[in-house]
């Protein structure tokens, strides 16, 4: 199973801009030597946290990207939602067994038991700014 790094991506594009590195504005090909990823890469991901009001760029030959708001009003949730990060558990697809009382069952009951986990890991990202995360960095 792949996993989707574009959360922690997220998290460490935006931590590059709110550590002063985007007074003038940070270019997709500066932050991604950073991220260690393709510039286009970079800016699928800046569409989305530009979309979601978390960044703002420019494009053209000048274009640039930095913080929208100030990093202490974005939460780990605000970017989670913002680029559609995947739940953190995913349920089986595989068809049903009728003579199987666990096969016709568990998806429900994976469903309600995921759902509150789903829920509380969300209310632990919004309590966390970004503003944290580049101080938890610089303390590192």
């Amino acid at each position: 199973m792949a996993n989707n790094t574009q959360f922690s991506i997220a998290v460490h594009i935006l931590a590059g801009l709110a550590c002063g590195c985007d007074k003038e504005g940070v270019t997709s090909g500066l932050v991604a030597q950073s991220v260690n990823t393709s510039p286009s890469f970079v800016r699928r991901v800046m569409a989305k946290l530009s979309r979601a009001g978390l960044a703002k760029t420019a494009t053209g030959k000048a274009g640039a990207c930095w913080l929208a708001k100030d990093a202490r009003d974005i939460s780990l949730l605000d970017i989670y939602k913002a680029v559609d990060a995947p739940k953190a558990f995913s349920i089986h697809s595989y068809t049903e067994q009728k003579s199987c009382l666990v096969s016709c069952h568990i998806k429900a009951a994976l469903e309600k038991a995921l759902g509150k986990t789903q829920k509380a890991m969300e209310k632990s990202l919004a309590e966390i700014s970004l503003a944290q995360i580049v101080s938890n960095m610089n303390n590192a």
